[in-house]
């Protein structure tokens, strides 16, 4: 099978592994000379190109699965609706007739819900901040495109991917005892970095494909369990939170996100199914 990244990140690098020990041959989009080589040292042929650039994408190859992954960076110049919209519009077109199944990367951020309430695929996606609004038009593209072209798409709305590389700034923090921005009781929903990359696996290969998956672990939790989890596991002192840094943090007590339909449907097993085992598994690779 023909795999292209677009995004070959946190994520998208560990999709292109999986898939490379399979016998795939992966592609992925870069902006970078320098991370061109990179790709190429690991296996992974790469595509110089920017999605905010339409005339640069006209190589790219024809492939059987399109992973889209692309992130935000602050420092790069466009803005987050430009990045999202606008360059998922750009790689859209652009490989319009040329791939047969697109999985798209969003966010469970769409959702506007506060108070605690239960989520999943069904749920209302009617997000009020920025972030979720622009995240739902970028969702909204790729249902058209699917529409409109025949290419099987899906979305998957993942919770907050944790795991190995993605933990010491916060167990700095609590080591140094500085307050952690927002209110201890309110929701976190997390998945696993390795679990994120077995629902993308799935989800390029199964005949049967739904439109959409909420990509969740299996226990919502507290922020104030996370966090005192995580101090248990570093020695830390126990965190400490500041909850007048809401407005800038997060917003009333949050969403519980459940996946009970993506495991029934793609059949995944969660390798680490709560923080109990992989928070561990994390930090061990920190």
């Amino acid at each position: 099978m023909r795999r292209l990244i677009f995004g070959c990140g946190y994520l998208g690098r560990r999709a292109a592994a999986a898939w490379l020990a399979t016998g795939d041959e992966v592609f992925a989009l870069t902006r970078s000379a320098k991370h061109a080589a990179d790709l190429s040292a690991v296996g992974i042929e790469p595509v110089v190109g920017d999605v905010t650039e339409p005339n640069s994408l006209a190589s790219l190859p024809d492939v059987d699965t399109i992973l889209y992954s692309v992130g935000f960076d602050r420092n790069a110049g466009p803005t987050k609706r430009e990045v999202y919209v606008d360059g998922l519009r750009n790689a859209l077109h652009a490989v319009e007739g040329r791939c047969r199944r697109f999985v798209h990367i969003s966010s469970t951020s769409v959702y506007g819900q506060e108070n605690g309430e239960d989520i999943d695929e069904a749920s209302p996606a009617e997000a009020s901040h920025e972030s979720g609004v622009i995240c739902r038009e970028a969702e909204q593209l790729v249902g058209k495109c699917s529409e409109s072209s025949g290419i099987q798409a899906t979305i998957l709305r993942l919770s907050g991917i944790y795991g190995p590389g993605r933990l010491l700034s916060r167990v700095e923090a609590i080591r140094e005892g500085l307050k952690l921005p927002g209110p201890a009781d309110s929701w976190l929903n997390l998945i696993h970095v390795d679990d994120a990359v077995s629902v993308v696996v799935k989800a390029a290969s199964v005949p049967d494909l739904a439109p959409l998956y909420l990509a969740s672990d299996d226990q919502p939790v507290h922020r104030r369990e996370y966090y005192e989890t995580l101090a248990r596991l570093t020695n830390s002192p126990a965190p400490q939170f500041d909850p007048a840094a809401v407005a800038r943090h997060t917003h009333g007590l949050g969403k519980r996100c459940r996946n009970e339909f993506l495991k029934e449907h793609l059949e995944i097993t969660l390798q680490f199914p709560t923080i109990a085992s992989g928070l561990p598994h994390a930090l061990s690779g920190e």
